[in-house]
């Protein structure tokens, strides 16, 4: 992604971290694909605006990030090369960041007559040995998923340092910080998939539980109904009793996450109903909730 993580976001590069968060709720409450179905752009923006927040909410990515750039993510081996070059005496590196930052934060670097992906090739492809083994993968990849992907599960294409592609399947019922064993086999050795699951701007998750909120008019409160409530794979009707109060909480059981390796098990859906007034009440509404109020007071109609 070549995209400057902080333009992304609209944040300047010395944004503290609640700036961060708040410009990435905001910006995901207006992208995120139940927000907008069937639109591959803001679909696509929604993805780059998770990249953006999973690097800078990140205390040690983001510093990879602002000296590196782009290649941010091959910080460890860059850094790693450097300290084996000045331990056998030769040239040390430094490099300018990849980012969009109108300047450099590191010392100018010579490529001893190497271009920039030279220099990248021969760390990548060669590191780690004086003869040119390659080097390993990497023991832990970082995948994205939205909530409906961690309830369902989700496949996502890794690249292997040998070139290849590797589809690989995230199971449903992983929460942030999951991590997935994955074979990958072909003398690449195995390795994790660090799981971020996406805030999503309906449901809070709390382990197998979600947690959200549904307006109800005042009057269906008072006098009851039915009323339909979003979940994560669709809507169900939920009856409201008379003279339910404001803040009421309903549990709906099995339409919560289902649990990781028991897919069949699934928490319950707690919804909060939050009375809804009406915005401008015409003369005659306004009447009725004058004799509503004398009648509740105890004074003649």
């Amino acid at each position: 992604m070549s995209a400057n993580y902080y333009a992304l976001l609209g944040v300047a590069r010395d944004a503290t971290d609640k700036d961060i968060r708040q410009a990435y709720r905001k910006l995901a409450r207006q992208y995120h694909p139940d927000v907008n179905p069937g639109d591959p752009d803001a679909e696509e923006k929604f993805k780059q605006i998770n990249e953006a927040h999973g690097v800078l909410s990140d205390s040690d990515k983001r510093r990879k990030y602002d000296k590196y750039g782009d290649r941010w993510m091959h910080a460890d081996e860059i850094e790693q090369a450097d300290a084996q070059a000045r331990s056998r005496g030769r040239s040390r590196y430094h490099y300018y960041s990849e980012g969009d930052f109108g300047g450099h934060n590191g010392d100018n670097f010579d490529l001893g007559g190497l271009g920039s992906d030279d220099l990248f090739d021969r760390l990548f492809n060669n590191f780690g040995s004086e003869r040119g083994t390659p080097r390993q993968a990497p023991a832990e990849y970082q995948v994205d998923i939205t909530l409906a992907e961690a309830a369902e599960g989700a496949t996502r294409m890794v690249n292997l340092p040998d070139g290849r592609r590797l589809e690989v399947r995230v199971p449903p019922g992983v929460d942030t910080g999951s991590r997935v064993h994955i074979p990958a086999g072909g003398g690449d050795g195995d390795f994790y998939l660090a799981v971020t699951v996406i805030e999503h701007p309906r449901f809070e998750r709390k382990g197998k539980d979600l947690y959200s909120e549904v307006e109800v008019p005042v009057d269906d409160l008072a006098l009851g109904a039915e009323v339909t409530v979003p979940t994560l794979t669709g809507r169900v009707a939920l009856t409201i009793p008379p003279g339910t109060q404001n803040g009421r909480r309903f549990r709906m059981a099995g339409q919560g996450m289902p649990e990781l390796n028991q897919p069949a098990s699934k928490g319950s859906l707690y919804t909060t109903v939050k009375a809804v007034l009406p915005s401008n009440p015409g003369p005659e509404e306004q009447e009725l909730f004058r004799k509503l109020r004398d009648l509740r007071t105890g004074q003649k109609v």
